[in-house]
This record gives C-alpha cells, sequence and structure tokens, in this order.
C-alpha cells in the first residue's frame, strides 16, 4: 500500500501571514491524521518562512502515524533539529538558502561522500533516510552507493508533461527510475506537483511506491473541498 503523507507547510504560510496562531499548524497535524492521511510532512526553511523549527517540535509529540521531515541537511541547525526531534523518515533535499521551493534532485554522484556520510549521522540514530532524486538512471545508481534508505523521485517534470496531455511520455522516465530503484533494493517515494489529477496515473504505473508527500496542491483542493474530504479523495487516487 502507498502510503500519503501530508505537507503542511501552507497552513503554516497562512499563519505567517497574519501572525497568531490562526491556523495552528499543531491542530493541523492532529486533524490530517484523524482524516486518514498516513503521515505528516513539514519543510523548516532556514528564514522560516512556513513551518518554524519550534513547530516541528511542537508536533512531534502528537503523530500517531508518521513523521518526515524535508530540508537542506548542508544546515548544521537542520542536522541538529533532526537529531533532537528523530522523527521516522528524513527526506534530504539539495536546496539552497533562499530557494522558494524545491526544483531539482541530488547529483548523487558528485555528492556520494559527502551523502555516504551525512546518511550515516541520521541512520546511527535510527532515523529512516530518503534522498531527492531525479528520475535519472545514473541518479538512482549513485544513490544505492550512499546507502540510503529510500530515494524520493523529484516528480515536477511528471506534473508539467501530464498537464500538457502527454501522460505516456510524463512517467516514462519516472517507471525506469522506479524499476531501477527496486531492483537495487530502494524504497521509492515520490513528491512535487502531485496532484488529483495526476496522482492516480502515475501510482497505476508504479504501485511498489511506498509513499506520496503532498502538500500545496491538497491544501488548495481543502479550500474549495474540505480537508477530510480532500484526503480522503486523494487516497482513492492509491488504490489503483
Amino acid at each position: 500500500m502507498t502510503r500519503l503523507s501530508v505537507n503542511i507547510n501552507k497552513i503554516a504560510t497562512l499563519r505567517n501571514s497574519r501572525g497568531g496562531n490562526n491556523p495552528s499548524v499543531v491542530q493541523a497535524a492532529i486533524d490530517v491524521q484523524v482524516f486518514g492521511a498516513d503521515g505528516v510532512t513539514v519543510h523548516p526553511r532556514p528564514d522560516e518562512r512556513h513551518i518554524r523549527y519550534a513547530d516541528v517540535r511542537e508536533i512531534k509529540p502528537i503523530i500517531t502515524t508518521e513523521f518526515n521531515i524535508e530540508g537542506n541537511c548542508r544546515e548544521q541547525k537542520f542536522i541538529d533539529l533532526i537529531l533532537e526531534v528523530k522523527p521516522d523518515q528524513v527526506t534530504l533535499v539539495p536546496d539552497v538558502e533562499v530557494q522558494l521551493t524545491s526544483d531539482h534532485g541530488w547529483n548523487t554522484l558528485e555528492h556520494q561522500q559527502y551523502l555516504r556520510d551525512t546518511i550515516a549521522i541520521f541512520q546511527n540514530a535510527g532515523i529512516r533516510v530518503s534522498i531527492f532524486v531525479d528520475p535519472v538512471e545514473e541518479m538512482v545508481r549513485g544513490a544505492a552507493l550512499t546507502g540510503t534508505d529510500r530515494i524520493e523521485l523529484y516528480t515536477e517534470g511528471y506534473a508539467r508533461l501530464f498537464a500538457q496531455g502527454r501522460a505516456a511520455d510524463a512517467v516514462a522516465p519516472y517507471l525506469h527510475a522506479a524499476t531501477i530503484a527496486r531492483e537495487l533494493g530502494l524504497g521509492l517515494n515520490a513528491g512535487h506537483d502531485l496532484d488529483r489529477h495526476n496522482l492516480e496515473y502515475l501510482h497505476r504505473h508504479i504501485p511498489w511506491l511506498d509513499e506520496v508527500s503532498i502538500g500545496h496542491a491538497l491544501i488548495c483542493d481543502a479550500l474549495y473541498l474540505g480537508l477530510e474530504n480532500t484526503i480522503q479523495i486523494y487516497k482513492r487516487q492509491l488504490l489503483s
């Protein structure tokens, strides 16, 4: 079964735009789990423009499913937070400090030793590690050499071509990368720009996905459809 982890960063963005604690990200984390999500994802950034480091600490005690924290492991502050909070999974992304959103995967060949050393830090603390990877065979094979538990396929390219009506072209490199990952014994996650329109097609072609992490589109849908209903709609896309 492919698990749905809901990224609640956009809840924090709305809260931060006004100040105070409305909407509460802690309550949002509680609610998405009650409404059927299989996990909660957050991605704290150095400027804390959405999820704050303090939020991460407050959310951890109310997790009843799985807690996934994404972030840039080049930041010592991020490493320290992960070792303190000890989520179920840490997803390492190669962001720069001012990046608006994640837009590429790791070069697992160029940064192989760095990733191997960093991944070991988290695994020695009992934390599962996933690393953000583009759907390129060489990058997937390089990821296997880092010792990571899983990779997360960066799906912006899939979503863009799917929206253009090129579904077969969109999914082809992801299916190839996912097949290589399975052959290498890597767990497989996916995320970025997945939505209720393109998720079912991706899952139908790669049914062995362990987890999808979805935030922006799901929260946007929830404005119109309601959070509980939206989560159930997304869960149904994973039944193919």
